[in-house]
């Protein structure tokens, strides 16, 4: 009888730990899910920002104020551009973006002009060749004051991301003018290219 009694106890006790081990092992084993899916998504967020290389978390008044700061008095654009005029002008209608800033002159002889949208996931070409079709207009059959013409040619349109931007700056050309359009135009793009790479600062990771 002790022997059976001891038997059972052993036989008992081996149960007990093994019961143990198993719920030890179902616990670490969860955990063990809970951490891949963790790792999984860093996974994903890690490709999303190695596909664009940039934030998509600034807000564009942000990028804006950085692009005035940046040029000081030199930054003509003072009047916000309105939903309804981006979209009858530009052709970017509100279900394209989730946000925008614009601006443009209040005075219709210049135009200095800077539009940076936040384009909805998916949304960023549709964008981009709303701005290029507008470039297009400008440049082909719009009509432009003498001193315009080199600005309107030098406008540059690029991609960050999400971000998409048309940027027509330049300021007082006059001195460029005396040189000729070629003048103008390489004026323009200079300070373009500066608007641009101010706002790719910010964007970049």
């Amino acid at each position: 009888m002790k022997k059976k009694e001891l038997f059972w106890k052993k036989a008992k006790k081996a149960a007990a730990l093994f019961g143990a081990a198993f719920m030890l092992t179902a616990v670490m084993a969860g955990c063990g899910c809970a951490g891949t899916a963790d790792q999984e998504n860093q996974v994903q967020e890690s490709a999303a920002v190695e596909e664009t290389g940039y934030r998509d978390d600034v807000a564009c008044a942000d990028l804006q104020a950085a692009v005035a700061a940046e040029f000081g008095d030199n930054y003509w654009p003072n009047m916000d551009i309105p939903e309804e005029y981006l979209s009858e002008t530009f052709g970017i209608s509100a279900d394209l973006y989730e946000e925008y800033v614009a601006q443009m002159p209040m005075i219709s002889t210049n135009v200095d002009t800077l539009i940076i949208v936040k384009a909805k996931e998916g949304s960023e070409q549709a964008v981009e060749d709303a701005m290029n079709a507008y470039y297009k207009v400008n440049t082909e059959n719009a009509m432009q004051y003498p001193m315009n013409l080199g600005k309107v040619q030098a406008a540059q349109i690029k991609t960050f991301g999400r971000y998409v931007c048309f940027v027509q700056l330049g300021a007082d050309v006059m001195t460029q003018m005396e040189e000729g359009d070629a003048a103008v135009i390489a004026h323009c793009e200079q300070e373009n290219a500066r608007a641009l790479d101010v706002i790719e600062g910010m964007l970049i990771k």
